[in-house]
């Protein structure tokens, strides 16, 4: 079994494409709820929606985010009566919020209704949200306190980032499922998220970080950073918030005591010792996932990280 920790946007993609080289069922994805918001009433989970709509090959490839050939009338709608219309939510896209909060208010929890709504789009292998508790997303900035949505979209990331904490995270609990997953998985892949925002959340929830420390699978991460940048969003600027070099070096830093290896973009082979000097053991390929292709030439490359033993 693989288990992937993961955010969206990039993480999605990887996702997608070790979904089109492994069997459903050997495929379990734990996924970032940090970035939820409470949109018109609605529960909305950017990232498990991101990789759910990957999987179920209706993600967005022009926007890289939400429902393929969506509309947004309802958005617009929603503008010309006064109310917040910064967060983009497309029409078909709200149809999943509007059946998520029903089957919460319904007394589900947050796996359940992930499961329902996996179910219902096609969705075979196992999508989990890192915890059913609330943990949020807070982006200290000199104005104030924003929640990651107020941060990445409605300022569009550009204050600057004094700290980033995780509200709730140290009384949630794991999903169902999680921990197990870890464990008993032969080989855990840290996908190629925001290490700061997308992982961070993940790994703040109490246990997860023990599992990943006491499992036996290998623990692989896949850096976001190719040279000196993100490949996308603010994860740079979170690092140089964290006092890491924004480089393959400083993902192998953030992780050191939690991963086996860092799969880096073949760009940073210079680094290579500056990120083994972490303890963390590197290997190089192409990691910026431009086409279908390049999606299942990763994930076929971070498989092939895996431990003899536990591929046989």
């Amino acid at each position: 079994m693989i288990t992937v920790l993961t955010g969206g946007t990039g993480g999605a993609k990887f996702v997608w494409g070790l979904a089109q080289v492994l069997p459903s069922e050997q495929l379990t994805v734990v996924v970032n709820t940090g970035d939820d918001i409470t949109w018109w009433g609605l529960h909305v989970s950017p990232d498990i929606d991101s990789v759910m709509y990957a999987l179920a090959g209706k993600l967005s490839r022009d926007r890289g985010w939400g429902y393929d050939d969506d509309s947004f009338r309802v958005l617009e709608r929603m503008r010309t009566l006064g109310a917040d219309a910064w967060f983009g939510v497309g029409d078909l896209d709200l149809a999943t919020h509007l059946r998520r909060t029903q089957l919460l208010s319904a007394g589900n929890s947050l796996t359940q209704a992930t499961a329902e709504l996996c179910r219902a789009m096609g969705v075979k292998q196992r999508l989990l949200p890192m915890s059913d508790d609330p943990v949020e997303t807070i982006v200290a900035t000199p104005d104030g306190d924003l929640s990651f949505q107020e941060y990445f979209v409605r300022e569009r990331w550009k204050p600057p980032v004094l700290d980033v904490t995780f509200k709730g995270s140290e009384n949630a609990l794991t999903a169902p499922g999680v921990l197990q997953s870890i464990i008993r998985s032969d080989l855990v892949i840290i996908a190629p998220s925001n290490p700061i925002t997308s992982i961070g959340p993940i790994l703040a929830v109490p246990g997860v970080c023990d599992a990943l420390r006491c499992t036996t699978a290998q623990v692989v991460a896949i850096s976001p950073v190719v040279g000196d940048a993100a490949v996308s969003g603010p994860a740079g600027e979170m690092m140089k918030m964290r006092g890491l070099p924004v480089s393959s070096a400083g993902v192998a830093r953030h992780y050191r005591d939690l991963i086996d290896v860092l799969i880096a973009d073949s760009q940073d082979e210079d680094k290579q010792k500056e990120i083994e000097a972490s303890e963390v053991h590197a290997v190089f390929t192409n990691t910026i996932m431009r086409s279908d292709t390049e999606k299942i030439a990763l994930a076929k490359f971070a498989l092939s990280t895996m431990a003899p033993e536990a591929a046989r």
